[in-house]
């Protein structure tokens, strides 16, 4: 069985605890937003607010079959949104948003992450989690598109179609699929991350050259560890990028959640330089979903459950790796559960999106006393892990999708 879609039923996955990291006892959150409807990305807008986009919970428009649930269909509404958060409030300021859910509002594809340009101007990537061939069945739709906002008149138009560009190039020569998940600009540039087309592209923020830059190599288990236990056959798993940082270097980091069987100790983290060739800056990990830098220049990774899926424990963490490799576990567990992203303020305090694979009970957190958290000095700790991200079944081709859902977890 191969898994395609890395939909956003956001996941669960396992991390082996290696000797010599120590964990990040000090460190607990406290909640600054509840009752959100899986919350993906978030970012800091330049009025100083937090920024939060809304998968959704479908609707009951026209249906495309689900990647993830054999038999079932994911149907269209319009219940994505865009939260902003500040001065101890929260208010959805951007509503009516493409979204596509089971009956149930879970294994969600809808609005995935949020950045602004130097001129305050938001730009959204909207998953959608299928086959694009499928699309026009829903109508006239913008999943599986960057689109720009105007908050002031809850109005949004296209930027580009990515979800279009897989069915017409396919750069990977797998299955088509398409997830738009993540994005960042880049100068004039908006630089995104397709999951299901398991590529980074670029494209103008006017919308103009849209091109793929790179693609995520596949790999192959060699004594891979099913739920029916262990198999000496070696087992290719069609793992998919999730997040995109742009490091001091310049360079993009791609933080990567493997498929099936969701091995544990196998995500990697890699670096994509002018050159456009990715190679491994680490690994060592479980499921990724998101990396941000600090000020200072290290890294944090996110893990949406530190087993995998197929175990059903969604416990994530936060890992930071440090500029000479060294791993500190930040927040492991603990009330921090399927995280999908995580924000560094200016202040370098971490923001962390909890609960992303459940409609009506997202939150966003704010991470308190990580500074306080020790530093691991043992070689082990190079071996450290992340998490997972409820990746969605397309059956026979990638992990495709992000999405999240219990009936993921059973299916497996």
């Amino acid at each position: 069985m191969k898994l395609k879609q890395f939909g956003i039923t956001f996941l669960s996955v396992c991390i082996a605890a290696f000797s010599g990291i120590k964990a990040a006892e000090a460190a607990s959150f406290s909640v600054i937003a509840d009752d959100l409807n899986s919350p993906r990305g978030l970012t800091f807008g330049p009025d100083g607010s937090l920024y939060v986009t809304e998968a959704g919970t479908g609707g009951s428009g026209a249906c495309v079959p689900s990647p993830s649930a054999a038999g079932q269909s994911l149907c269209y509404g319009t219940t994505g949104a865009v939260t902003k958060i500040g001065n101890g409030t929260q208010e959805r300021i951007l509503t009516g948003l493409p979204s596509l859910a089971l009956p149930d509002g879970t294994d969600t594809a809808g609005p995935h992450d949020i950045k602004f340009d130097a001129s305050g101007k938001p730009y959204i990537a909207v998953g959608y989690a299928s086959d694009p061939t499928f699309r026009a069945t829903l109508g006239n739709t913008d999943l599986g598109k960057i689109i720009t906002a105007n908050f002031n008149t809850n109005s949004w138009t296209s930027v580009a179609d990515l979800a279009n560009y897989e069915l017409a190039n396919d750069p990977d020569q797998g299955d088509l699929i398409s997830n738009p998940f993540s994005l960042l600009l880049d100068g004039n540039n908006i630089v995104a991350v397709d999951t299901g087309a398991n590529e980074l592209l670029s494209v103008g923020t006017d919308g103009s050259n849209l091109k793929a830059i790179a693609t995520i190599p596949r790999q192959t288990l060699t004594n891979p560890v099913f739920p029916s236990g262990a198999s000496s056959s070696p087992f290719e798993i069609q793992a998919v990028p999730t997040n995109i940082a742009k490091g001091p270097d310049g360079a993009y980091y791609i933080s990567q959640l493997t498929g099936f069987p969701f091995p544990e100790g196998e995500a990697k983290i890699y670096r994509v330089g002018a050159d456009g060739q990715p190679t491994v800056y680490t690994d060592g990990f479980t499921q990724l979903t998101d990396l941000d830098f600090d000020s200072q220049g290290n890294l944090y990774a996110l893990q949406y459950a530190n087993q995998s899926l197929w175990k059903g424990n969604v416990d994530g963490s936060v890992i930071k790796i440090a500029s000479d490799g060294t791993r500190t576990t930040i927040l492991s567990g603990n009330g921090l559960e399927s995280p999908t992203a995580l924000t560094i303020g200016a202040d370098d305090v971490i923001y962390v999106t909890n609960r992303g694979d459940r409609p009506g009970q997202g939150q966003v957190i704010k991470i308190e006393n990580s500074k306080s958290v020790p530093e691991s000095t043992s070689i082990f700790s190079l071996l450290a892990f992340l998490g997972t991200v409820s990746v969605t079944l397309l059956h026979k081709g990638k992990v495709k999708g992000l999405k999240i859902s219990e009936k993921f977890v059973q299916e497996c």
